[in-house]
């Protein structure tokens, strides 16, 4: 039952988005997958003193992680990167962040 309840609400969102799939693309179900992986790490993000949330973008594709934003410190650079890769479901991480002081 869970199966279905998922994929009816991966067809809703991507229905919903406007969501086409096309080859190279992610599946409905990968497209659910990474939206729930950036949320939690904003959510962790904004949890976390050392990293601002406002100012770090988080995407996902396939599991592959990217931030990008600027951080007032090469230490909140290298703890939202440490972040990203504690949640489940990350194979990867890209930081793009651009530390300002």
């Amino acid at each position: 039952m869970n199966k279905e309840l998922l994929l009816i609400l991966g067809l809703a969102l991507g229905t919903a988005t406007g969501c086409a799939v096309f080859e190279g693309q992610s599946t409905a179900g990968e497209y659910v997958d990474d939206k729930s992986i950036s949320t939690q790490v904003k959510a962790m993000f904004a949890k976390d003193p050392t990293v601002s949330a406002m100012k770090i973008e988080v995407e996902s594709l396939r599991g592959e992680v990217q931030l990008s934003g600027f951080a007032k410190s090469d230490t909140e650079k290298e703890r939202a990167e440490e972040i990203a890769r504690s949640v489940r479901g990350v194979r990867d991480v890209q930081n793009d962040i651009i530390v300002r002081s």
